[in-house]
């Protein structure tokens, strides 16, 4: 299993955009940064067959979570239920991953994105690859 964190607000895929009719990756620098942060914990090869991934998304707390005296307010929760999108997080790490931490992001049968505020912003990432059981361990059919 490899597990890391890459501090920085979390940040979402961007749409593509044309420029002149030529398309453009509006998120390439940010994907860049993000897979910077994140080599220190790449595989020595790309893994391949099936993997599962796990995106924990920590943002900043709003003002208004906050009393006067700094302490939590009774209504500040920890679900972040605004934008980014939880979907466009996990294609942002996906993108900036991929050829690296796995061949394909097609090979990722499993996902799972969770979003919530905290003291340090960032991103947890958890990608493990699956364990394929022996062919005696197969039911028979």
């Amino acid at each position: 299993m490899i597990s890391f964190f890459v501090p920085g607000k979390p940040q979402a895929l961007k749409r593509h955009r044309t420029n002149k009719g030529r398309p453009y990756d509006a998120s390439a620098s940010d994907k860049a940064d993000f897979l910077a942060k994140a080599m220190a914990h790449r595989p020595k090869t790309p893994w391949s067959g099936p993997l599962q991934l796990w995106v924990i998304s920590i943002h900043p707390r709003p003002k208004y979570h906050y009393r006067s005296n700094g302490e939590l307010g009774k209504k500040a929760v920890d679900k972040h239920t605004t934008r980014p999108d939880a979907d466009n997080l996990l294609k942002f790490v996906c993108d900036a991953l991929n050829g690296v931490f796995f061949g394909d992001d097609a090979q990722i049968w499993k996902a799972v994105v969770m979003k919530t505020y905290g003291d340090t912003p960032g991103v947890w990432v958890e990608l493990w690859q699956e364990e394929q059981e022996p062919p005696h361990a197969q039911p028979q059919r």
